[in-house]
């Protein structure tokens, strides 16, 4: 499978900030307005924390630095505020769209429930991310670097749903031979953290805005023990280690020290197209269908002015992570990325996800 070319388009122009934004109308102006930026998930997880380190430098660059108020609309692992979404008609730009790969997941995988189309809404900001695992503290003591010593554990994970972006870390652990037992339903990463606070899960995972703001205090508490990251693409497609983790193991090389784990294969090539539908490019920020291309224009030029601050870079490596972060035409290009995978990987997923949870999808 060929990532390489893809990739290192969108790590040039990232380090080189070569955007093709169109010039922001004088006519736009959003003074004394309230602009509402929904998160289709509950306000304890990593989107929630990403839209709200964005939201106030948003204003500021907005014209007439209006108000962004982050609003939160959890179901259904994110398909019922994508749904509701593409049901709106604003066209004056004060209406914003966040979405996350537990909302690009179900549209790959034709899930029924699926009444959003990606190609009708105008993605305006993209950023990267990344995910970091961990145990309790108990097992935690015997992990060595390789799942050998957890096989016979028996795990509880809290889970938004195996169609979510859920599906990277179980198909992980699925690879790894650990016995993962999902608990279906929570609406959002932050209550599967909660879940392990309270002593109800014993394994998690958090994307990395997430596990920054939150599950960095369980490990420096010793309550929380990492154990791998999904690590992160370089410029020619390879799987490395997460830039922002750089002391935390790669799920690549976990799987290499672990027995019977393989990194080819199908298997692999599945969980690693998934993982690059749902992590390099995976929150988004959309604005509704039939939205002027001068309002388009101005949501660009302000994120490209984010983006530019001198210390953009430093700021958002402690909220959101050491990511990429795409406007306009990138932007564009993040989307495409995040909303298609080869059907070989798609036709392994959804009957693992048959075989596994029971789940009934569709191939195309």
């Amino acid at each position: 499978m060929k990532f390489a070319k893809f990739t290192k388009q969108l790590l040039v122009s990232a380090v080189a900030a070569v955007t093709a934004i169109g010039t922001a109308s004088a006519d736009v102006d959003f003074s004394g307005k309230t602009i509402e930026w929904v998160i289709p998930f509950s306000e304890t997880g990593g989107s929630a924390k990403w839209a709200n380190f964005f939201a106030p430098l948003l204003s500021e660059e907005l014209p007439g630095s209006p108000t962004v108020v982050v609003k939160f609309m959890p179901g259904a692992g994110s398909t019922k505020g994508a749904n509701w979404f593409q049901e709106q008609t604003h066209d004056d730009g004060t209406l914003l769209f966040g979405s996350s790969g537990s909302t690009q997941f179900p549209y790959l995988l034709n899930d029924p429930r699926v009444r959003y189309e990606y190609k009708d809404w105008n993605a305006v900001m993209a950023t990267g991310t990344g995910g970091v695992a961990y145990l309790n503290a108990k097992d935690g003591a015997q992990f060595d670097g390789s799942a050998n010593n957890l096989k016979q554990t028996k795990f509880i994970y809290g889970s938004q749903g195996a169609t979510r972006l859920d599906l990277v870390p179980l198909l992980a652990w699925k690879m790894l031979g650990m016995n993962v037992e999902p608990v279906f339903g929570i609406k959002g990463r932050g209550d599967g953290r909660m879940m392990f606070e309270r002593g109800e899960a014993n394994i998690d995972y958090q994307t990395s805005s997430a596990y920054l703001k939150g599950s960095t205090e369980l490990v420096e508490a010793g309550t929380a023990v990492p154990m791998m990251t999904w690590g992160a693409l370089n410029e020619d497609g390879e799987l490395v280690r997460d830039p922002t983790f750089p002391e935390i193991a790669s799920f690549k090389e976990v799987c290499e020290a672990t027995a019977g784990c393989e990194t080819s294969g199908e298997a692999w090539d599945a969980w690693k197209a998934f993982f690059v539908a749902g992590f390099p490019s995976q929150k988004l920020a959309f604005l509704p269908a039939g939205t002027p291309q001068e309002v388009i224009d101005t949501y660009v030029s302000a994120f490209e002015k984010v983006r530019s601050r001198p210390d953009f870079a430093e700021i958002s490596a402690q909220h959101v992570g050491k990511y990429p972060m795409f406007v306009g035409a990138n932007a564009q290009g993040a989307l495409a990325s995040a909303t298609s995978v080869p059907d070989s990987a798609r036709d392994f997923v959804i009957q693992w996800l048959k075989d596994d949870y029971g789940v009934e999808l569709k191939a195309e």
